[in-house]
This record gives C-alpha cells, sequence and structure tokens, in this order.
C-alpha cells in the first residue's frame, strides 16, 4: 500500500485539494495530514508531500498531484 503524507502548513499551496483528489481516486492509498512533518525549509518555498517516504515536490499543487498520480 501506498503511504501519502501531507504538512497541514503547506496548504497554503493548495495541497488540501490534491490530498482530496488522491482521497477520492486512490483508495488503496493510505493518504493522511500531520501537523508538521518537519520538512519546514521545503514546505517554505512550495507544494511537496510525502509518499512512502520519498519527498515529493512540484511548482504546483495541480502538478504535486500529476507526479503522484504517476507514482501510483
Amino acid at each position: 500500500m501506498t503511504e501519502i503524507k501531507f504538512c497541514e502548513n503547506n496548504f497554503t499551496f493548495g495541497t488540501e485539494e490534491t490530498m482530496n483528489k488522491l482521497k477520492e481516486n486512490f483508495n488503496d492509498a493510505d493518504v493522511s495530514v500531520e501537523s508538521c512533518l518537519g520538512y519546514c525549509g521545503d514546505c517554505a518555498v512550495g507544494p511537496y508531500a510525502l509518499v512512502n517516504d520519498e519527498l515529493i515536490q512540484a511548482e504546483t499543487a495541480d502538478q504535486l498531484y500529476e507526479k503522484i498520480k504517476d507514482m501510483m
């Protein structure tokens, strides 16, 4: 099972919508949100998520969704 984690502090980049789309479209993934993932430097500059503990970054939340979708 794929584990995808989002930082709630990163929602300012639209990642909450990305998270919700992943929850809707990939029932076999464990999608969760945490108050802080400890990637503050990355979190401050753009959208990101941890996919199976691998840092995935993108320029936009939509691009982040596409990157994660391609990994599924």
